[in-house]
């Protein structure tokens, strides 16, 4: 590897080091199998972020003890390390501080930039690592024309909404071995390898603090300030437990069952109205006051370091796993762009990323920070 060109294709040999991160599952699992098949060294490495604790939820000693099982069988070493400190300090705090200011965070994306990709890929290399690797579902792409983060081929597993943010100087060594691989393909490989992680299920929790009921974990770090549940004509028709407990578009636990003079239709949360700490409330799936036309976001990143025009057409999701919408872009300033869709998007929530593509590239995306309604404007400032 040495003296390679950031963007050469890797070749396979023993010289070549790749650290693939092992988390117990079956995805890093088959990825290490694949890099042994194709002739690289391997070894693992393991991290834990988040503290243990007494409550059944984390997982890590488990979890660590399957990642080990795989790396014997495989034959290849497997180091441990851990960065809860900084994933207090780089993602968690910025998590609390999220929902306290009423926003709706992804800690997935944070957690890829600074700790996957940032404290553990730097980990990696001061261990000797030329490549780093890791069971995500996405492709890098080196051409003369540049580096590109592309879509995994299996596009509902597709990961590369949670790693726009990573920088290319990280993706430029790092290796996705399942990218291009179906999730039933992966399994089919790790039942043929006998691997004893081939049937474990898939983790669905928040990125390292796992699958416990969120709204009492949060209650422990963000005590609730109960406020009125409001229609959007401002009739009161209940009361929330907090704001933070709630996102727009959300339909359950809102509990406040069939309204006098309305219809049966469900309701679904429309707005946060910070300052008067009231939960605003519609009828109807589709009602234009959970309609945006456009957004305005922030803390923009670019794979190619910036954007592809002041001015470009695009594809735009709002959340993990939404078809693309076509849209166009317009940046308005350093780090920051309007987002403005063909046809109105439902949901669009503060705090969350939109990540932009052009076909299965991801060019890059931005932290939500505003919406424009599409029918009632009003709205978009209690949001």
């Amino acid at each position: 590897m040495a003296g390679m060109s950031p963007l050469a294709p890797p070749v396979p040999d023993k010289s070549t080091l790749v650290i693939a991160s092992m988390s117990g599952g079956v995805d890093s699992s088959v990825a290490a199998a694949r890099l042994l098949e194709q002739g690289y060294r391997v070894e693992g490495l393991y991290m834990s972020n988040w503290e243990e604790d007494e409550d059944g939820y984390c997982t890590s000693a488990a979890d660590y003890q399957d990642a080990l099982k795989v790396c014997r069988q495989l034959g290849i070493p497997l180091h441990r390390t851990s960065f809860a400190a900084e994933y207090r300090e780089r993602v968690f705090r910025h998590f609390l501080d999220e929902y306290a200011a009423g926003r709706t965070p992804n800690p997935d994306v944070l957690c890829n930039r600074e700790i996957k990709f940032g404290a553990c890929f730097e980990h990696a290399l001061r261990l000797g690592a030329d490549l780093v690797a890791t069971g995500h579902y996405a492709r890098v792409n080196r051409s003369v024309e540049g580096l590109a983060l592309q879509k995994s081929l299996d596009t509902d597993k597709d990961q590369s909404y949670f790693l726009h943010a990573v920088p290319a100087t990280a993706l430029a060594k790092t290796l996705f071995p399942v990218g291009d691989l179906r999730k039933d393909e992966v399994r089919r490989i790790a039942r043929s390898l006998a691997l004893p992680v081939h049937d474990k299920k898939d983790s669905t929790g928040i990125c390292f603090i796992g699958e416990r009921p969120f709204a009492e974990f949060l209650a422990g770090y963000l005590p609730g300030q109960p406020g009125d549940i409001e229609s959007v004509d401002g009739k009161r028709l209940g009361t929330h437990r907090g704001l933070m407990f709630y996102t727009l578009g959300q339909r359950q636990g809102l509990l406040i069952g069939g309204q006098r003079g309305a219809s049966a239709e469900p309701w679904y949360v429309a707005a946060k109205d910070l300052k008067r700490n009231v939960l605003v409330v519609t009828q109807g799936r589709d009602h234009p006051a959970l309609l945006s036309q456009a957004l305005n976001a922030v803390e923009t990143s670019w794979i190619a370091g910036t954007p592809p025009a002041s001015r470009f057409r695009s594809q735009a999701k709002t959340r993990y796993r939404q078809p693309d919408q076509g849209c166009t872009v317009a940046m308005t300033g350093d780090g920051t762009c309007t987002v403005t869709f063909d046809v109105p998007q439902r949901a669009v929530t503060p705090g969350q990323y939109v990540v932009l593509y052009s076909g299965d590239t991801c060019l890059g995306g931005g932290v939500i920070d505003s919406t424009e309604a599409a029918d009632l404007p009003s709205l978009a400032d209690s949001a």
